[in-house]
C-alpha cells in the first residue's frame, strides 16, 4: 500500500517543472514548495484521492493540509532511494527510521543537531572531493569515538632541525595530525580553561566544498559540523578568552544564531567585517561580493579587548587641514557628543571661559565637566560660532594612530598585494591574523586554531611571542604548516616580520594521532579504480574493525551490486561499514598489543596525560 502511494505521489509531483532538476525529482523543492503552502502544489496533491485522504484533513467544509505528515512522508528514506541506498538496505546496512523534519524557520532545531558529523576537514582550497566523509552518527552509535587518542610519531622541531622528545611541556608549541573533532576531545583534559584565544576559518560551505548537497541538508550538515566542534572548543578558553570565526556570506547568519546558543548572546562582542578582495565586477543581480565576516565572542561577559590602533592612512592624514599657527601644527576636529546613553556624570551645560553657555548635547558630552574644561584651558577646544569640537593634532596622532572600528579595510586583502610568500588559495594576511592576536591577547598566551591550514595562525602566534596549538588534517605540500613554520624559526623574512623584528628562534611539537581504522579511510580515498577498492576491502576483511551492523559474507554475496555503484558510491560505502569509534587507537587501550604502540610512544602519551 505505502509503495502504492509513493508511484502516486511522484507521477504528481513530476508534472511539476519546478521540482526537477537536472532529470530529477528533488525533494528540497518538494519540501520547500510543501511548507510554503504552494497553492498548484496543493491543487495537484488534492487531485488524487487517495493522496488528498492521506494528507488532508476535513474541518467542518475546509480542506486542511498537513505538511508535517507530507513533509516526513517525503523525507522518508524509501522515497526516491538512490542507488546507494537501494544497496545499503539490501545488504542490512540502514534502519527503518524516517529522517527528522525539517523547517523553514531560522531557528536552531535542526536535522541531526544531536548527532555527531564524523567527517574530513576538507576546506575549501583544498580542492578535493570527500563526500563520502560526511557521516552522522546518532549518540547511540558512539562508543569511544570522543575519547583521547595514542600520540605517535612525535618529534621537536627547533632552528638547528629535529629533536627527540622527551617529554610534551604545558608550555610547548603544538602542531598535530588528524581529525580535528577528534583532537579537540584528546587534548581538552590537558588544556581546558587554558586558552585564550580561539581563531578559525573553517569550510566556507560555498557548494564547492565537501559540503555540496542539496540545500537544507547542506545547512544542516554544516551546522552538525559546527557545532560539534565549537561545543567542545569552548571548554578550552580561559574565563577572560575570546574566539574569532571567520566565515564569508553562506552562512554567516545561521553561525551567528548558532554561537549564540553556544557561547551565548550576552558574550557576543562584534561581528568584524574584513575586505578580503579587491576585485570588482559589473552590478548585474548581485553587487561585488568583496568582504569576509569574524564572528567575535568572550568566554564570559565584560572582558575587555585589548587597545589597539592602525596607522593613519593618506587620505587620514589629508583631513588634518586646520592651523592654529602656534607651534602644534596641523589638527583635524570631533564631535563632543557621546555616542552611547547619556550618564549624569556626561549630562550637563557647559560654561567655557568666555561665559558662553553649551547645551548639553542630547546624548551628553564625551567625558565629564572637569575634563573637558582642562581640554579648553590647553587651547585643545575648537570654539567658533556655534560649534565647539575637540581638536587632534597630527603630530600626536602619528604616533597614537587611529582608532579601529570593526570595519577592516587597511591590512590587504588575499594573496594580491599582501604581505605572503606562501600562496595556497583562500590563505589569509599575516596582518589580518596580527591585529586578530593584538586585540585578544597578550605575550606568553596560547592561541588555538583547529582548522590550521597552511599555518598563518601559528606562524603569526609565534612571531608574537605567544603559545599555540593548530590542529590539521590534510596535507599541504610546500605550503604545509610544520614546513612554514620551520622556515619561521630560521627567521623566515615574510609576512610581519619586518615590521616586528622577527629573526628566528623557538620551536614546536609535533605530533599525529595514532590510526586504526583510518589507515582503510586513506587507502578508500587514495583509491583510483573499483579493483583497487576490491583490494582494500580485502584488507578490511582481515584487519579493519566493521560496523556491527554488517557480515562481511553478505557483501561478498552481492559482489556484482557493489560494482554497479558509481564509484565515489563504492568509496563511501566501504567507509560507512568501518567502525567510526576506532578510527584512531584510543588512549584506553595503549597496552593493547592489536595497536602495537611502541615504549616510547606509551611513555609519552602516559606523561602527557598524566601532566606527570
Amino acid at each position: 500500500m505505502q509503495q502504492d502511494i509513493y508511484k502516486q505521489l511522484i507521477q504528481v509531483l513530476k508534472q511539476d517543472e519546478r521540482l526537477i532538476v537536472e532529470g530529477k525529482l528533488a525533494k528540497n523543492k518538494v519540501i520547500e514548495l510543501a511548507l510554503q503552502l504552494d497553492s498548484d502544489l496543493l491543487k495537484a496533491i488534492r487531485s488524487s484521492k487517495p493522496l488528498a485522504k492521506l494528507f488532508f484533513q476535513q474541518v467542518d467544509d475546509v480542506a486542511v493540509f498537513d505538511k508535517v505528515k507530507f513533509q516526513s512522508f517525503v523525507s522518508n528514506k524509501q522515497f526516491l532511494p538512490d542507488s546507494f541506498t537501494e544497496y545499503k538496505n539490501k545488504i542490512g546496512l540502514l534502519s527503518d527510521k524516517q529522517y527528522l523534519t525539517e523547517s523553514q524557520e531560522v531557528v536552531l532545531a535542526f536535522p541531526y543537531k544531536d548527532c555527531v558529523l564524523e567527517g574530513g576537514q576538507t576546506k575549501d582550497d583544498a580542492k578535493r572531493s570527500e563526500v563520502f566523509w560526511n557521516e552522522t552518527l546518532a549518540p547511540d552509535e558512539i562508543d569511544k569515538l570522543l575519547e583521547p587518542k595514542v600520540l605517535t610519531n612525535i618529534r621537536r622541531y627547533t632552528e638547528n632541525g629535529v629533536e627527540i622528545v622527551k617529554k610534551i611541556d604545558s608550555k610547548d608549541n603544538l602542531v598535530i595530525k588528524g581529525n580535528n573533532l577528534l583532537v579537540l576531545h584528546s587534548l581538552k583534559q590537558v588544556y581546558s580553561g587554558k586558552v585564550k584565544l580561539i581563531y578559525i576559518d573553517p569550510p566556507y560551505n560555498t557548494g564547492t566544498d565537501s559540503f555540496g548537497y542539496n540545500d537544507k541538508f547542506n545547512h544542516s550538515t554544516w551546522l552538525t559540523f559546527m557545532r560539534n566542534r565549537l561545543t567542545v572548543a569552548k571548554e578550552f578558553l580561559i574565563d577572560n578568552g575570546f574566539i574569532v570565526v571567520q566565515v564569508d556570506d553562506n552562512e554567516s547568519a545561521y553561525l551567528k544564531v548558532l554561537m549564540d546558543e553556544v557561547f551565548g548572546r550576552e558574550n557576543y562582542r562584534n561581528s568584524i567585517y574584513w575586505h578580503r578582495t579587491y576585485a570588482g565586477k559589473t552590478v548585474s543581480k548581485n553587487m561585488p561580493w568583496n568582504v569576509d565576516t569574524l564572528l567575535l565572542y568572550s568566554k564570559k561577559p565584560n572582558v575587555n579587548l585589548q587597545n589597539i590602533t592602525s596607522e593613519l592612512t593618506e587620505k587620514d592624514i589629508a583631513s588634518y587641514t586646520k592651523d592654529d599657527k602656534d607651534g602644534r601644527g596641523l589638527y583635524n576636529t570631533v564631535s563632543l557628543q557621546k555616542t552611547g546613553s547619556p550618564g549624569p556624570q556626561t549630562s550637563y551645560n557647559y560654561i567655557d571661559n568666555s561665559g558662553k553657555i553649551w547645551k548639553c548635547p542630547a546624548k551628553g558630552w564625551r567625558m565629564t565637566k572637569e575634563k573637558l574644561k582642562a581640554l579648553e584651558n590647553d587651547n585643545r577646544l575648537y570654539i567658533n560660532g556655534n560649534t565647539i569640537r575637540e581638536k587632534y593634532y597630527l603630530n600626536e596622532r602619528m604616533d597614537i594612530g587611529k582608532q579601529i572600528d570593526n570595519f577592516w579595510s587597511d591590512i590587504g586583502n588575499m594573496n594580491r598585494g599582501s604581505d605572503m610568500d606562501y600562496n595556497l588559495g583562500g590563505q589569509k594576511p599575516e596582518k589580518l591574523l596580527e591585529r586578530i592576536i593584538s586585540l585578544t591577547t597578550l605575550k606568553g598566551d596560547l592561541v588555538l586554531d583547529y582548522h590550521l591550514g597552511s599555518g598563518t595562525t601559528s606562524v603569526v602566534a609565534h612571531k608574537m611571542g605567544r603559545r599555540f596549538i593548530g590542529v590539521e588534517q590534510l596535507d599541504y605540500g610546500d605550503n604545509d604548516s610544520v614546513m612554514r613554520l620551520q622556515n619561521v624559526l630560521k627567521g623566515d623574512p615574510t609576512g610581519i616580520s619586518k615590521t616586528i623584528d622577527w629573526k628566528g628562534g623557538g620551536s614546536f611539537v609535533y605530533a599525529e594521532l595514532s590510526r586504526a581504522n583510518q589507515i582503510f579511510v586513506d587507502k578508500i580515498q587514495n583509491s583510483k579504480n573499483t579493483k583497487d577498492l576490491v583490494k582494500v576491502w580485502g584488507e578490511m576483511k582481515e584487519n579493519a574493525f566493521l560496523s556491527y551492523k554488517v557480515k562481511p559474507e553478505d557483501i561478498d554475496a552481492t559482489k556484482k551490486d557493489f560494482e554497479s555503484l558509481a564509484f565515489e558510491d563504492q568509496q563511501k560505502f566501504l567507509i560507512s561499514i568501518l567502525d567510526k569509534n576506532l578510527l584512531y587507537v584510543p588512549y584506553s587501550e595503549i597496552a593493547d598489543k592489536t595497536y602495537k604502540i611502541s615504549k616510547e610512544d606509551k611513555d609519552l602519551n602516559n606523561k602527557f596525560y598524566s601532566g606527570k
